[in-house]
């Protein structure tokens, strides 16, 4: 069993790796099992087809984002720079976002299974919009998308630039300040 575990692991990382760079019609299961160490009858026999592999990376990047980076509405600044981190620190899941949303779910909401994660975060929104932490001319919904696509500026999907983990200490401060500033201004209520 333990072996499995190993073996499910290391397919799991490779097949990261693939579908990150190649997306879902790119990626060949021959290079996946061949970096896994793993054979193609094992990556079937645990995963069904190459569709229900990248399910299955995309659900653990998906889960593990809304686990790393809790979100709390009386601080979207925080927040955003606490994503801007993670993406820093994790660039596949931007890539594997933008290869679902190119090759599967080109409209409405990219990760269904998240449904109850969402609505705790649009409800946090509403109640910090009631407690007038937040602009109450906003809908929650249209707050976290852009809190989110702010945090993702400097992804690897960003039209302008995309920072690294070897980028200088000095610029990341710097875009943490701008996020935050940005993120502040565009979320807190107007000055009666």
């Amino acid at each position: 069993m333990k072996d499995g575990q190993a073996t499910r692991r290391r397919l799991l990382d490779a097949a990261t790796q693939e579908f990150a760079a190649h997306g879902i019609a790119g990626a060949r299961v021959d290079r996946i099992s061949a970096n896994a160490k793993a054979n193609k009858a094992q990556l079937y026999a645990y995963y069904g087809d190459k569709d229900g592999l990248f399910d299955a990376v995309f659900r653990e990047h998906a889960d593990h984002i809304v686990n790393a980076v809790p979100m709390t509405a009386d601080d979207l600044p925080g927040y955003a720079v606490r994503l801007y981190d993670e993406g820093v620190e994790r660039p596949e899941l931007a890539r594997l976002a933008a290869w679902t949303r190119l090759e599967r779910v080109p409209v409405g909401e990219l990760v269904s299974h998240m449904g109850e994660q969402t609505e705790r975060k649009l409800s946090a929104i509403a109640d910090a919009q009631r407690d007038g932490l937040v602009a109450a001319a906003l809908a929650p919904e249209d707050v976290l998308a852009m809190v989110m696509m702010m945090a993702l500026a400097w992804s690897p999907i960003s039209f302008f630039y995309t920072a690294t983990k070897d980028d200088p200490e000095a610029d990341h401060d710097r875009r943490r300040r701008a996020l935050a500033e940005m993120v502040r201004r565009a979320v807190s209520p107007e000055p009666a």
